[in-house]
């Protein structure tokens, strides 16, 4: 669960980030929990990534998808007033590409900061959250040198521009946690029972378990902009960034 599937539904997302159409069958409906499909390529959410967008179309009628809830299953959730596709039938799904792709690319951006600031500062992350195209990351980095911002976007930059590869494997959760430094929080956020880890490996920069949706190249993501360096308590300092097209 959470790798392949979730619950009943196989995701499609995370076995091919690049997928924007297929086809699936609605295995439930409800208008109070969502809908559930038997393959999903919609990004559910996670790990500061909110969830795609998109629709359904099925018999000449489409219904918008605005977001997903988790539980047992993936219940997506129609925009309010659109009609609900029967339990049994084929439908069409569709991600928006602009909003997934500016997303990925974000996310991947926010990998290559975290990478640079553990490898140069020694510094680990305490939170983050991004939106299309921008972003925001958290370190625990008590001392923060006069020209942190400067440097860590000219740093940032430099990992970009140097194409990288990101490569996505699925390991055993022993295997998984064995590798040095795989969690790159200051709290360990895999859960407990979770019995596969997907990493997220920035070649030569960045290893790390991650559930989110990445780009094949760190050229993919553009150039990236420190917008704002906050302090955000004692040792607390927040990285604003924007994924400059």
């Amino acid at each position: 669960m959470g790798v392949t599937h979730h619950g009943r539904t196989h995701r499609l997302d995370l076995a091919d980030p690049t997928l924007r159409e297929w086809e699936c069958t609605v295995l439930a409906a409800d208008p109070e929990q969502g809908i559930v499909l038997d393959r999903s390529a919609f990004y559910p959410g996670g790990g500061g990534q909110p969830p795609d967008h998109g629709v359904l179309l099925w018999q000449g009628v489409q219904t918008r998808i605005v977001g997903t809830r988790k539980g047992d299953d993936l219940y997506l959730i129609p925009a309010e007033g659109d009609p609900l596709p029967p339990v049994g039938t084929v439908v069409a799904g569709a991600v928006e590409d602009e909003r997934r792709t500016r997303l990925m690319r974000t996310h991947s951006g926010l990998h290559v900061l975290c990478g640079v600031v553990f490898r140069d500062f020694g510094a680990l992350v305490t939170g983050n959250s991004m939106e299309p195209g921008e972003a925001r990351m958290d370190f625990n980095l008590p001392e923060v040198p006069p020209d942190f911002k400067t440097r860590i976007e000219e740093l940032v930059n430099a990992e970009v521009a140097a194409d990288r590869s990101v490569a996505v494997r699925v390991l055993p959760r022993a295997e998984a946690l064995a590798l040095p430094d795989i969690v790159r929080t200051q709290s360990n956020l895999i859960p407990p029972d979770e019995q596969e880890v997907r990493i997220v490996d920035i070649v030569g920069l960045d290893v790390q378990a991650d559930g989110g949706t990445h780009v094949a190249s760190t050229a993919q993501i553009g150039k990236v902009q420190v917008v704002k360096v906050e302090s955000k308590g004692r040792a607390n300092r927040r990285v604003r960034v924007r994924i400059v097209d």
